[in-house]
C-alpha cells in the first residue's frame, strides 16, 4: 500500500521533494505481557485489598492462598475464593468489592476457555523515557515533506531507532524515492549510519550526541544508545539503570561515562556466557570521553 501510494504521489507531481524524514512511535501490544497464573495472584490480591479495606477481620474466613506455581491450583484457590466472598450479599454488593469480584470471575472463565491468556510473545519491553515503559512493539516510518510516508518497519520495542535508518532508506530509494537529505533527532546521527550515508552523498540533518560521537567505546554494534532514555542498551535488550562519570576532571581523555546494568538480570541471561563475567557484582558498559573531535557531521552541525 505504502509502494503504491508514493508510485501515484511520484506520477501526479505530489512529491517533489528530495528528503526524507524519519522517526518512531512505540504503539502497545493488545496482549497481557503477564502469564494466567501472574494475571490471576494479581486480581485475587485486588480483590482480598478491596475486602480488607472493609474490615480487617475478615481476613481471619479467607480460604488457604496457593503458593505453589500450578496454574490449576491457582484456579481452584480463586474460585474458592470467589465463591467464599460472593457467598456474602452484603459484601459481594459493595462497589469496590463488586467490581474486582466480577474481574476475578471473568478472568477463571477466560483461563478456563483458553487455558493460557493471550500472551504477545513477539512484543517486547522499551522505554520512552528511562523511567517509564511500555510493552509492544515500535513503528519506524520515513517521509517525504509533503507528508507521504515512503517507509515502515515494525520491530519489538526494545530496539533502538537508529539501525533502522539503512532499512528506511532502502525501503524508500525502492518505491521510487530520490533521497539527498535525511532529517532526524540525535537517535539516527551514529556511526554506521554516518557512512552508510556518506557512501551515497546523502547529508544527514541530525544532531550529533555527546554520548556517542565524542567517545570511543567497544562492541559499538552490540550497544544500542536510546536517546529517550539517556541510556544504552545491551544486546539482549535490557536498558542500563544509571550513568556515572569517571575519571579526572578537566582532562576529557581520561575521563569515562560508565553505565551500570541490573546484575540480576545478567545473572539468568540467555546472552550471559558473550557478555557476564559468572560472579561479578557488576555489569558496565564505559564510553570514552574525548575533549575534541573533527567530524564532518560537528563542522556541519
Amino acid at each position: 500500500m505504502i509502494s503504491k501510494t508514493v508510485f501515484i504521489a511520484i506520477e501526479k507531481g505530489i512529491i517533489r521533494s528530495r528528503s526524507i524524514i524519519v522517526d518512531a512511535t512505540h504503539s502497545l501490544s493488545r496482549s497481557n505481557p503477564y502469564s494466567a497464573l501472574e494475571v490471576l495472584r494479581e486480581r485475587s490480591k485486588l480483590l482480598r485489598k478491596a475486602v480488607y479495606a472493609i474490615d480487617e477481620d475478615l481476613k481471619d474466613g479467607m480460604p488457604e492462598k496457593n503458593d505453589l506455581g500450578e496454574l490449576e491450583k491457582e484456579l481452584a484457590y480463586c474460585r474458592q475464593l470467589t465463591k467464599h466472598i460472593g457467598s456474602d450479599q452484603t459484601l459481594s454488593l459493595i462497589p469496590a468489592v463488586k467490581e474486582k469480584l466480577n474481574l476475578l470471575n471473568e478472568t477463571i472463565e477466560d483461563t478456563q476457555e483458553n487455558y493460557m491468556l493471550s500472551k504477545d510473545m513477539d512484543a517486547k519491553t522499551g522505554h520512552k523515557p528511562a523511567d517509564s515503559s511500555f510493552f509492544g512493539y515500535k513503528t519506524h516510518l520515513a517521509m517525504t515533506q509533503e507528508r507521504i510516508i515512503t517507509a515502515a518497519v515494525v520491530t519489538s520495542g526494545e530496539k533502538g531507532d537508529g539501525p533502522e535508518l539503512p532499512k528506511l532508506l532502502e525501503i524508500s530509494q525502492e518505491n521510487g524515492i530520490e533521497v539527498d537529505v535525511i532529517i532526524g533527532d540525535s537517535a539516527y546521527s551514529g556511526k554506521e549510519n554516518l557512512e552508510l550515508t556518506g557512501e551515497q552523498d546523502i547529508r544527514v540533518v541530525a544532531k550529533l550526541n555527546p554520548s556517542i560521537t565524542q567517545g570511543f567505546r567497544k562492541d559499538e554494534n552490540r550497544f544500542d544508545y536510546n536517546k529517550d532514555a539517556g541510556m544504552f542498551v545491551c544486546p539482549a535488550g535490557h536498558l542500563a539503570i544509571r550513568k556515572a562519570r569517571q575519571g579526572k576532571k578537566n582532562i576529557g581523555e581520561n575521563q569515562l561515562h560508565t553505565y551500570y546494568f541490573d546484575v540480576e538480570k545478567c545473572k539468568t541471561c540467555p546472552l550471559k556466557d558473550n557478555c557476564y563475567k559468572p560472579g561479578a557484582k557488576t555489569k558496565t558498559y564505559s564510553v570514552t570521553i574525548k575533549s575534541d573531535t573533527d567530524l564532518q557531521q560537528i563542522a556541519f552541525q
